[in-house]
């Protein structure tokens, strides 16, 4: 059944053929000109219009020419009883499907009208498979790409979406999140469904740097520029021309550092170091922190125009605690994994998911997968057990920390609290370092620069140098008094402290 229009300007012939197309079973609508006609079409698009060419006011052919403006699909069949050439061909070249001359043959234009609609169903069954094949292909493509990162949560949704659609812009991406909650993953994906996708991805942790050795990995450098430059070497920016750049922990980025890649995101340029003139590159940035960047431009600690180029699409990954309801899916998937190689096949019983998803996971899903990892080692049998699970998972208890709290019933100043707690913790950590900087940031899971800032902050920092004087001892020879001049003031003033072998800096 389809729907049809016929337009003719004699009723009986109207009433003619709507009689004989409803007996084929098709709905007829009719009108008895073009202008008329035209007033249908606007309130329901037709499958097929059977229409006169001469009639008063808008003809046929007039009629075809803007049917085929608003609805290019449609099909047209032209009816006459003064055919000519020359109405035929324009007819044609405007698209019409077929000509019939009247008085026509009753047969020959049921078999015109059934070869029209079969042409027209063979057009939409076409366009249908098109639009399946491209879901498809689209499908593949994204599970693809996305394979590594798992999760069906709502926060997971909204970000595989997020990556669909940056992927297509050109605007450079700052990614946030805790450590192991999959930044590189989420940087790799958005290459990977961009018309980027099949020029290189380029990684580079830039917390894993000195300065100096930042700026030749980043820009290049050419022969003779420094000790052991015995050849030029190319950089990863021009490395990455025409892909990806994935610039990790930008955070940790020194401020002179910091101007470079300034210039280099503004100019799309870079000079190797040692070279006199610039290289143009086309590299798509893509930035990652687990830092604070706002609060760091508020401290004067990272550049505020820096952080507004890296940022111009900002997406934040959520922690593993606030997705609970992916840790399953996300441990089956680690289970398989590690299973592959050997071929085993384990699965993990009810209890131990149970415990997994209590958990409140502070590494993130990098923790997660090294637990799952340490459970198919030692798991002898064919299912993860409780027993198999590290003791802080197995006897996590998610009210212990909020029993020992004490809340006031008349609040609390949340802000002041939070860091009383933080100085509070890295206090603690010199403490129990006596004062070595090096092992304090690392007991806080800190950089070296980060614990410094919050030294800095909280007007802690000549607490170092104390905690090392008292580890020496009364007979130890003393320090020099922060107010004497000379070598003191000038170590003072590099960060470093003439305190012994083995003192963090």
């Amino acid at each position: 059944m389809a729907n049809l229009l016929v337009v003719d300007d004699e009723l009986g012939m109207r009433q003619f053929l709507t009689h004989l197309l409803q007996r084929e079973g098709h709905v007829v609508r009719v009108a008895e000109n073009g202008r008329e006609a035209l007033e249908l079409l606007r309130e329901q698009a037709p499958d097929l219009i059977i229409s006169d060419i001469r009639m008063p006011d808008m003809d046929g052919v007039d009629l075809l020419r803007a049917a085929r403006e608003s609805l290019p699909e449609v099909e047209v069949i032209m009816m006459t009883a003064f055919a000519n050439v020359d109405t035929a061909r324009e007819a044609f070249l405007l698209g019409a499907y077929d000509f019939v001359q009247k008085p026509f043959d009753n047969d020959l234009l049921k078999e015109t009208v059934t070869r029209a609609l079969e042409k027209i169903s063979l057009i939409k069954e076409k366009e249908a498979l098109l639009e399946e094949n491209k879901a498809l292909i689209q499908g593949q493509r994204t599970r693809g790409k996305l394979g590594n990162i798992i999760g069906r949560s709502k926060r997971m949704l909204a970000l595989y979406q997020m990556i669909e659609t940056v992927a297509q812009v050109q605007s450079t991406v700052l990614v946030t999140g805790e450590s192991g909650t999959g930044k590189e993953l989420v940087a790799r994906a958005i290459h990977d469904l961009s018309p980027r996708a099949e020029k290189p991805f380029v990684s580079v942790n830039c917390g894993a740097f000195t300065e100096t050795l930042l700026e030749s990995e980043l820009f290049g450098y050419v022969k003779g520029s420094f000790t052991g430059a015995n050849a030029n070497r190319k950089g990863l920016f021009e490395a990455a021309n025409s892909g990806t750049i994935f610039l990790d922990e930008i955070g940790e980025m020194s401020p002179a550092m910091q101007v470079k890649l300034l210039r280099v995101l503004q100019e799309r340029k870079v000079r190797p170091v040692g070279a006199t003139e610039e290289i143009t590159v086309d590299t798509r940035v893509i930035a990652a922190t687990n830092r604070d960047l706002a609060s760091m431009v508020s401290a004067n600690t990272f550049r505020e125009d820096l952080y507004y180029r890296i940022s111009v699409i900002p997406i934040e990954l959520p922690p593993l605690r606030e997705r609970a309801e992916d840790i399953s899916e996300l441990a089956n998937h680690f289970v398989q994994k590690f299973c592959a190689p050997t071929g085993r096949i384990l699965s993990v019983s009810e209890n131990a998911m149970r415990l997994l998803e209590r958990y409140s996971w502070p590494g993130n899903v990098r923790e997660l997968e090294h637990t799952i990892e340490r459970a198919v080692a030692l798991e002898g049998t064919h299912s993860i057990e409780p027993e198999r699970l590290p003791e802080k998972i197995s006897n996590y208890n998610p009210y212990r920390v909020a029993e020992a709290m004490e809340f006031p019933e008349e609040g609390i100043n949340l802000t002041a609290h939070l860091d009383q707690l933080e100085k509070t913790y890295v206090l603690e950590a010199l403490r129990r370092t006596a004062g070595n900087q090096t092992n304090a940031a690392e007991l806080l899971g800190l950089s070296v620069r980060s614990l410094r800032h919050l030294l800095d902050k909280h007007g802690a920092r000549a607490l170092t140098a104390q905690m090392r004087d008292e580890r020496r001892g009364p007979d130890s020879t003393p320090r020099r008094r922060a107010t004497d001049q000379g070598p003191r003031r000038r170590a003072e003033d590099t960060g470093e402290f003439a305190a012994g072998a083995g003192d963090g800096n």
